[in-house]
């Protein structure tokens, strides 16, 4: 079975892959790079940097493909193909630069040689040129020369000459390249996951997919089908990512790991069956349950997906038997435990591996919630939603509570839909207005002004209509009722931003209780009434303050505050943002936080980050947003006050980093 080894240059390897010639086995990934990475590459090639070696494999057999994410279907190779099984994202992005993809607009500036995506900014830059209109077979260097510099006299004709002959030799780089020749696919599936674990690698649940593609051909079809199916029924989140999990879940019983690939070589055909009609008959009931009986028409109001897992299972392999209400009722008050109390926020594969059998057992909701610690009925509390935001569980449940109550929007009367499109759509409104609310003489804090207990429901068009009007001029136009329906209070003195404290207090009471009885409502007949809220985050916030910094690094200070007390410390963003990029390869590492070093560990593709008297914890998507967020409402670092050097002695709570304000 040999190995040959080759060179081909870029423009070669677009040939091929237009003609069919290079081809994606089913093992592969969708293409995932964004336009950063892209121009990150071409300037790589611009400046002669290394960019890697590419691997494939020639067989005779014909294995199930994937399309390339190309501007139109590939040619019908009249030749045995290639397929690409390292290197996927260099050369769909060299390919979608050299044929103008609407999503691969890179740019170059002529003076100071950097590459990046297209903006509005660079459009209007006459120092920016598009790198396809450099890189076409019809382009004209004598005369794009001439343009760039009557656009940027300053910049001498022969370096913009050199500069652009440079960029136009990017088509004739030469990737080294090994084939592997008539390898079986079984085998070639363990390189294709070895290679990708040892390089930027793939998350398990990728892995777990190439493995099942070659253990079980077509299997990606199915479950692109299955996925379009929940789609089109509101439940978009249900993808094949997640429909990877609820298999491996179904089969192993226990969820992904660095090991789940080598368990699933060894699963039979008729456990990969049983596994899959698992999937989808736990799937049809469990929907049904959350949309018709929980008022959950959507998967993107749910705060987590993971939490699913289980009851896919349970309702699954379920006898085929009537659910009876209390059954069903018991299900749903299992998944809204575990929901407000993050079930899976921390040390995922651990729990379900915990789960997953609980569902099997002869009681299973009885078993979840002893997994939980729930021996008694859950309440909800005003100080379990203090500080609290959208990212938050109970946000969540403030949607559900508010569309029970019958909370209408504020400018239609349409009940709140997440269904709703257009003007009508969603949104979540500061019923006391962020403007009123700022530099105010009580000096209130961001995490206050975005508190869950000022946020309600309500269109785009209400929201726009609303403004920064307070509550004391827009309020009179509403009537009691339509301020009831969204627990919110009708006292008058509260609708001023001098008592904005008291208001924020008064709707946390309102909000918890109609949250502890919507749980009450689901509450299994044998598990004992309510008692004093036991959630182990009660009273925790955490704030973090992005500020600019001109003659160094940005600073990113964090706010915590407990039970047992407050902290505050800052940290390096640039770093910060250094440990999330090194986490998507997989690897550990330590951050500066309040001038000592904390090791930053990736578990079960959550990145736990220690921060004063948390772990943070989150999927590296979420981490960017909140990272993105904070960068997008930064101040001067002038601004910042010295918050000492603080250490936390005690010990750490899990903290989710959706819940960071």
């Amino acid at each position: 079975m040999p190995v040959d080894k080759t060179e081909r240059e870029v423009r070669t390897l677009v040939s091929q892959i237009e003609q069919g010639e290079i081809r994606l086995p089913e093992i592969q990934r969708g293409y995932v790079w964004k336009p950063t990475q892209v121009a990150k590459l071409v300037e790589s090639l611009y400046r002669g940097y290394p960019s890697g070696s590419l691997l494939f494999w020639q067989t005779d057999e014909v294995p199930q493909t994937r399309e390339a994410a190309i501007s139109g279907p590939a040619g019908k190779s009249a030749v045995v193909p290639l397929y690409l099984l390292d290197g996927q994202q260099r050369v769909t992005s060299l390919h979608r630069v050299l044929t103008d993809h609407p999503q691969a607009v890179i740019v170059f500036n002529v003076e100071t040689e950097k590459f990046q995506n297209q903006s509005a900014a660079t459009a209007k830059d006459p120092r920016w040129i598009k790198v396809y209109d450099v890189l076409k077979p019809e382009a004209d260097q004598y005369q794009l020369v001439g343009e760039l510099h009557e656009r940027n006299p300053d910049i001498p004709p022969g370096e913009i000459s050199k500069r652009l002959q440079k960029l136009a030799a990017v088509p004739g780089h030469k990737f080294h390249m090994e084939v592997l020749r008539d390898f079986p696919y079984d085998e070639v599936t363990q390189i294709f996951v070895r290679v990708n674990s040892g390089g930027r690698s793939l998350k398990t649940s990728d892995l777990a997919l190439a493995t099942l593609s070659a253990r079980w051909p077509g299997v990606l079809q199915k479950l692109e089908d299955e996925a379009k199916h929940w789609a089109d029924r509101g439940y978009g989140d249900i993808d094949v990512t997640f429909l990877t999990r609820a298999l491996t879940g179904a089969v192993l019983g226990r969820g992904l790991s660095a090991w789940s690939h080598a368990r699933l070589v060894s699963a039979t055909d008729d456990e990969l069956d049983r596994g899959w009609a698992t999937v989808r008959r736990g799937l049809c009931h469990l929907v049904s349950l959350l949309q018709n009986n929980l008022g959950a028409s959507h998967s993107k109001l749910l705060p987590s997906m993971v939490v699913l897992l289980p009851l896919i299972v349970l309702l699954g392999e379920r006898e085929d038997e009537h659910l009876d209400s209390g059954t069903a009722d018991a299900i749903l008050y299992w998944f809204l435990a575990a929901t407000i109390r993050n079930r899976y926020s921390g040390s995922t594969d651990t729990r379900l591996g915990q789960d997953i059998p609980a569902a099997r057992t002869d009681d299973p909701v009885r078993h979840l919630l002893d997994n939980l610690g729930v021996t008694g009925g859950v309440s909800i509390g005003p100080d379990d939603l203090a500080g609290r935001t959208v990212g938050s569980p109970y946000f969540f449940l403030s949607f559900l509570v508010a569309k029970e109550a019958g909370a209408k929007d504020w400018w239609g009367g349409i009940g709140i839909s997440a269904a709703a499109e257009g003007s009508q759509s969603l949104e979540y409104h500061h019923i006391h207005p962020q403007a009123t609310l700022k530099n105010h003489p009580e000096k209130y804090s961001k995490g206050e002004i975005n508190d869950l207990a000022n946020l309600a429901f309500i269109s785009g068009k209400a929201n726009r209509k609303i403004s920064h009007r307070s509550p004391r001029d827009y309020f009179p136009t509403l009537g009691d009722q339509e301020l009831t329906a969204h627990l919110i209070p009708l006292d008058e003195d509260l609708r001023d931003a001098d008592r904005y404290r008291s208001f924020l207090s008064e709707r946390r009471r309102l909000l918890a209780d109609a949250m502890t009885g919507l749980l009450e409502r689901f509450r299994p007949a044998w598990l004992s009434p309510a008692s004093k809220s036991t959630d182990p985050l009660s009273g925790a916030v955490l704030e973090f303050e992005w500020y600019d910094n001109t003659t160094g690094d940005d600073v990113l200070f964090a706010r915590a505050r407990t039970n047992s007390g407050t902290w505050s410390g800052t940290m390096s963003a640039a770093d910060l943002e250094d440990v999330v990029a090194a986490a998507e390869a997989g690897v550990d590492g330590d951050l500066t936080i309040a001038g000592e070093s904390a090791p930053v560990r990736v578990q079960d593709e959550l990145l736990e980050v220690p921060i004063g008297p948390f772990v943070v914890t989150g999927t590296l998507p979420e981490w960017r947003k909140v990272l993105d967020r904070e960068r997008g409402d930064s101040r001067p670092v002038a601004a910042l006050t010295d918050p000492g050097v603080n250490r936390w002695e005690g010990e750490r709570l899990i903290f989710p980093v959706t819940s960071v304000d």
